[in-house]
């Protein structure tokens, strides 16, 4: 089996609008942005993600998405750039993490681990090599993101495990959450020096 074939049998990723955190710290909704939805697709289709939920319980951020989804996969987009609307072909709209959460479980018959992604240090830490080890062996994985400064504390504390923050050598640690996005499939799915994929 390929990485690609193990990927969307055991990985899906969500991008959590609600609940997620502002910068003092206080729980809030956050909007969706075109470049999210777009980019993160992309990313999730290069390496082989199952699905990409977009997780808004807001009616309007809903159909914000649905159609730009709409004008990728039916509309004009769709014969200007086949490339998108297989990328766009994964996303799926979801109102909260126990619908997502539920409609993964029914997917695989179990539910996935949840882990979540952070810029800070969590207690909850798996390494991103025992990650990669758990999708290896078929465990369904529910990789979480979150939009403005970060998921909410209920969102972690549900989790069963946080990834490391990614980070460089300088201090400074703000990536936008479609390069966390990408950095982290490619730790987790990406095809290693002297390995097939």
């Amino acid at each position: 089996m390929t990485a690609v074939e193990r990927a969307q049998m055991a990985v899906d990723i969500a991008l959590i609008h609600y609940p997620v955190i502002n910068k003092s710290g206080e729980t809030i909704g956050s909007a969706v942005t075109n470049l999210d939805i777009h980019d993160i697709a992309r990313a999730a289709r290069t390496f082989g993600v199952g699905r990409y939920y977009i997780v808004t319980p807001y009616a309007d951020q809903q159909q914000l998405v649905a159609e730009i989804i709409d004008h990728w996969q039916t509309g004009h987009g769709a014969r200007y750039n086949p490339a998108r609307k297989s990328a766009l072909a994964l996303v799926r709209l979801a109102d909260s993490l126990e619908d997502v959460v539920a409609r993964v479980d029914d997917k695989h018959g179990r539910r996935p681990l949840l882990v979540t992604t952070s810029a800070r240090v969590q207690d909850d830490s798996i390494t991103y090599m025992d990650a990669r080890r758990r999708i290896d062996a078929g465990d369904p994985l529910l990789l979480l993101f979150g939009t403005a400064h970060g998921l909410a504390q209920e969102v972690i504390d549900r989790a069963d495990y946080t990834l490391p923050p990614i980070s460089g050598e300088t201090g400074y640690n703000h990536l936008s959450v479609r390069s966390a996005v990408s950095i982290i499939l490619d730790r987790l799915l990406g095809v290693r020096e002297g390995t097939k994929n």
